[in-house]
């Protein structure tokens, strides 16, 4: 069974005219629950990430001072978000709906966060709309406890995951591979395990083959026993925040390129959601749905 984390707390109400489209995290549970793609059964509340666990991939200062919520205005304004406790249980919640899916994953073959793909967050700060590094923490939580040795992280947000890459830097068990548009945020960029910056307004063929390139490679080199898969739909031409020029198409093309590339090599694939800012929400919304399709239609 495809299993899904998804929880009220993923809502948060934002100011007015905020860029961050936080109604897809309603909307793609209602409309693959309308459409009959999942139902009911198929989501699940996580809950919330221990303390304990969270600490094995961010600093305790920060994590207390974000608990505290006294972090300066500039590291707020650097989150995106206006800082409250409940974005923090949001944090922790999206976090944990990593770590149990990673299990779901194992079991089932994959399993997807309703939310997620945090990838700007450091060990000890928090940047662009992003807090805790879900994908981070569930790394190591496994790694602590002996579940896996190796993890291959596939950023395809059309952001850097800068925060993942410092994270991991110099450890040898997590590979992390970002592809994503060159000129754009973060202006620093960080060093990933394989950075493929694409140049602005690279559209579906030249996208697609250079992913079509470089995946294989990685999965045979790597050997991962698990793969960590940041699906942002960001990379349309429609998006506010891209800068790149894949169709809907194209965008489903890639995930079910990294999908069955994981389900012909039986290596558990864990999906985290990612970015989308395209100005109608309802790409957004089909964009991030396909995702969820093609997951019920190669697994199950």
């Amino acid at each position: 069974m495809l299993k899904i984390s998804w929880s009220d707390i993923y809502r948060y109400p934002l100011p007015e005219g905020h860029r961050f489209p936080m109604e897809k995290y309603d909307l793609i549970p209602e409309q693959l629950l309308y459409e009959g793609t999942i139902t009911e059964a198929n989501l699940y509340d996580p809950g919330f990430a221990r303390l304990e666990d969270i600490l094995l991939t961010h600093t305790p200062d920060y994590i207390s001072r974000l608990q505290n919520q006294t972090l300066t205005p500039k590291e707020i304004r650097k989150t995106g978000f206006p800082l409250s406790e409940r974005l923090v249980r949001r944090s922790f919640s999206i976090a944990h709906g990593t770590m149990r899916n990673a299990v779901y994953a194992m079991q089932y073959g994959v399993a997807i966060n309703g939310a997620g793909g945090t990838h700007h967050a450091y060990a000890d700060r928090g940047e662009g709309f992003c807090l805790l590094n879900d994908i981070a923490i569930t790394a190591n939580w496994l790694l602590a406890n002996g579940k896996i040795n190796r993890a291959l992280v596939v950023d395809l947000d059309v952001h850097q995951g800068n925060g993942t890459a410092v994270i991991f830097q110099g450890d040898p068990r997590v590979f992390t591979f970002s592809m994503h548009c060159e000129a754009n945020y973060p202006l620093h960029k960080e060093k990933s395990d394989l950075d493929i910056g694409l140049p602005a307004f690279s559209g579906d063929q030249f996208y697609l083959q250079t992913l079509r390139n470089t995946l294989p490679r990685l999965l045979d080199e790597v050997e991962p026993d698990i793969v960590f898969y940041l699906s942002g739909v960001d990379i349309l031409h429609t998006d506010k925040l891209g800068k790149l020029a894949c169709t809907k198409e194209g965008c489903k093309q890639r995930d079910e390129y990294v999908l069955r590339l994981c389900h012909e090599n039986n290596v558990p694939v864990v999906i985290s959601l990612g970015g989308g800012y395209s100005p109608l929400i309802k790409d957004i919304v089909d964009a991030h749905c396909n995702t969820f399709r093609l997951a019920q239609e190669i697994w199950f």
